[in-house]
């Protein structure tokens, strides 16, 4: 009987023990467990942190591609220059930005920058991610001139601008090696050259430099038009008329002629478009980059990129039309030019209104810049067109 009390009592005892044992173990199991919890949540806290900052650092880096629709703008009926600045003024909208992190983005820089072209472009891209602009805007015609030197025909673009500051904004894109002090200081194209290169005549570095133009004036919010002209163009009409024509329009003037098959389409390189295109131009890596690549003489890349890529990409929103007039009836790699003794009323005319179209579902005025013109032909312009197109 003792025996079996010894036994009892050595079994109750070994179950004490071994509970205690167990108690401690578990309790100790436990603490480790949690301790082990809580170390790997910290990391995984860190690591999520870590994560988050990489992704936003990436968007930043590559944003995505977000373009508004352009406004719909009404201007006022054709009239005078006054009329119509006065009329955009009373009318300006107001604008906030929500994305802090690129209010220094929103900022227009100057002109003249250090910025090469990656840069530029990236700066360009991360503007479109600010969906509204971050002040009170007039809405601006951008002027692009694509020049090898100075813009021939200065003195008449300048009585075409007077009057209508701040209804404008002006881009020279020179050769490099072009000396700007032929401007003076109260010259409107003074201090508008932005940093260029070297373009050669039907190589890709001509559309290169209309990128380059475009994604400079793309920098200032107001700018919702943008024009590409030639040191040798004149404008057809007074700013009024221009303005209204390109503010109240519904679509983008891109010349877009079919050639081989439907895809493959060829026009002029002076276009007219609208600031949700020009964000898609210089962006576009896809087509730009087989240009680039493909396009060789007798292949001339300034003929076909705009008119092939916008045909196959926006081809509903263009009107397959330049606004600026060019005679190729002679022939040639080059269009005819024109002196002082070509520059008549009844010549002037019939490139103002000697040719029909569709504007907005109506029939309207088909061109409203004319090429080439040479520094013969300036004195002539000065002293007559202004009457006659009603500058001022």
């Amino acid at each position: 009987m003792e025996n079996n009390k010894d036994q009892q009592s050595i079994t109750s005892y070994l179950k004490f023990f071994i509970a205690k044992l167990y108690s401690r173990n578990f309790f100790a199991f436990n603490l480790a467990f949690c301790c082990c919890c809580l170390l790997v949540g910290i990391t995984l806290t860190f690591c999520a942190k870590t994560f988050s900052f990489n992704i936003q650092l990436q968007q930043l880096q590559n944003p995505p591609l977000i373009f508004n629709e352009p406004s719909h703008f009404s201007p006022p009926p054709i009239s005078s220059n006054n009329s119509t600045k006065s009329h955009y003024q009373n009318n300006q909208t107001k604008f906030s930005i929500n994305e802090n992190s690129l209010e220094d983005y929103s900022k227009i820089p100057m002109v003249t920058h250090d910025m090469n072209d990656d840069e530029l472009f990236r700066r360009t891209s991360l503007i479109s991610m600010i969906h509204e602009p971050p002040f009170n805007q007039t809405p601006k015609i951008a002027f692009m001139f694509l020049t090898k030197g100075p813009v021939l025909l200065a003195p008449f673009w300048e009585k075409f601008f007077k009057g209508n500051e701040g209804m404008y904004s002006i881009y020279i894109h020179p050769s490099p090696s072009f000396n700007q002090t032929v401007y003076n200081e109260r010259s409107v194209f003074h201090g508008r050259r932005i940093p260029s290169k070297e373009v050669k005549w039907g190589e890709t570095s001509m559309i290169e430099a209309e990128r380059r133009l475009l994604a400079n004036a793309l920098l200032d919010f107001s700018n919702q038009r943008f024009v590409l002209l030639s040191e040798s163009c004149i404008p057809l009409f007074n700013f009024s008329t221009i303005y209204t024509y390109l503010m109240n329009s519904n679509e983008t003037f891109v010349e877009a002629n079919e050639i081989k098959n439907s895809q493959w389409k060829k026009g002029s390189q002076w276009f007219q478009i609208d600031r949700y295109l020009g964000l898609h131009i210089v962006s576009d890596k896809t087509y730009f980059s087989m240009f680039k690549k493909y396009c060789n003489t007798p292949c001339y890349s300034d003929e076909h990129y705009l008119p092939t890529f916008i045909s196959n990409e926006f081809g509903k929103r263009n009107s397959n039309r330049t606004l600026t007039w060019v005679d190729w009836s002679k022939g040639g790699p080059h269009p005819s030019s024109f002196t002082g003794k070509d520059v008549t009323t009844e010549f002037l005319e019939r490139l103002r209104f000697g040719s029909t179209c569709e504007h907005n579902g109506r029939t309207s005025i088909c061109h409203l810049f004319a090429r080439k013109f040479t520094p013969h032909a300036l004195d002539i312009l000065v002293r007559y067109a202004p009457k006659l197109m009603q500058f001022n």
